[in-house]
C-alpha cells in the first residue's frame, strides 16, 4: 500500500532525509514521511524548497525495486492533482500557467533496490503568500482557483501514484508527451541551446540545436523567453 505506513512530523528538516534514514532501517515499500513543515528542503540541483507551515504537501515515500518510469510517472500523479491544463517542464516540474505549482525530487540506490520520492506541492498559499522573488514563478492551488486542503490533496495524490507507478512505460510516456511543457519551444542548458523535440522511450529531453539533435539525460533546461 502506497502511503502505509506514515510518518507525520510537525516540522522536519527534510522528509527525504527523514525517509532515507528509514530505509536504512529497514522500512518497507510504500512508507510515507510527510511533514507540516522543512526547515531544510531541497529540490532538484540543490535548491531550497520553501513553504509557509501547512500550506503544501510536503511528502517523501519509500519505493522498494522501483521501475524505471518512477520519476515520469511521479510527474503524471502530480498533474491529476493539479487543474486540468497543469503541464509539465522537464525533467518533472509540474506547472500551471507556465508558474511551478510542484517539484519532485528522486533520491536512492538503483543498485540497492529503493529509492525515494520526495514531492512538494503547494496548496493554500495565495499569491501574496509566496516570497517575492518567487511571486512571478509559483503558484499553488488556491492561486489557480482550487478550493483544496492539504490532506485532501495528498489523499487524492496517493491514489494517483498507486495506479501510475503501476502503469507501464509507453502509458506514461504517452501521458508525459500530451502535457510537455517544453515541446516546440527554445531552450537552454549547459551545454548549448535549441529547440525542445519532445521525450525519447528513455525519458531524455530531445532537442535540436543547429547542428543535429541531442537527448538530454539529465541536467537543468530554462525556457529561452
Amino acid at each position: 500500500m502506497i502511503g502505509t505506513p506514515r510518518v507525520h512530523l510537525r516540522r522536519a528538516d527534510s522528509t527525504n532525509e527523514r525517509a532515507k534514514a528509514l530505509v536504512a532501517a529497514g522500512a518497507p515499500h510504500g512508507t510515507l514521511v510527510t511533514a507540516g513543515e522543512q526547515t531544510a528542503g531541497r529540490g532538484r540541483q540543490g535548491r531550497v524548497w520553501t513553504a509557509p507551515p501547512g500550506s503544501a504537501v510536503l511528502m517523501s515515500l519509500v519505493l522498494r525495486d522501483p521501475g524505471e518510469a518512477l520519476p515520469l510517472a511521479a510527474a503524471m500523479a502530480v498533474a491529476e492533482a493539479a487543474p486540468p491544463a497543469a503541464t509539465v517542464k522537464w525533467p518533472n516540474d509540474v506547472l500551471v500557467d507556465g508558474r511551478k505549482l510542484a517539484g519532485i525530487l528522486v533520491e536512492g540506490r538503483p543498485q540497492d533496490g529503493w529509492a525515494v520520492l520526495g514531492i512538494g506541492l503547494n496548496v493554500t498559499t495565495r499569491a501574496e503568500g509566496f516570497p517575492e522573488e518567487l511571486r512571478d514563478t509559483a503558484t499553488s492551488l488556491a492561486a489557480a482557483g482550487v478550493a483544496a486542503t492539504v490532506e485532501t490533496t495528498l489523499t487524492e495524490l496517493l491514489h494517483g501514484l498507486g495506479r501510475w507507478l503501476e502503469q507501464p512505460l509507453p502509458d506514461v510516456l504517452a501521458a508525459w508527451r500530451a502535457r510537455d511543457a517544453l515541446l516546440g519551444r527554445p531552450v537552454r542548458w549547459g551545454g548549448g541551446e535549441g529547440i525542445a523535440a519532445g521525450i525519447d522511450e528513455a525519458g531524455s529531453l530531445l532537442v535540436d540545436t543547429g547542428t543535429g539533435r541531442v537527448a538530454l539525460r539529465a541536467g537543468e533546461v530554462h525556457l529561452l523567453r
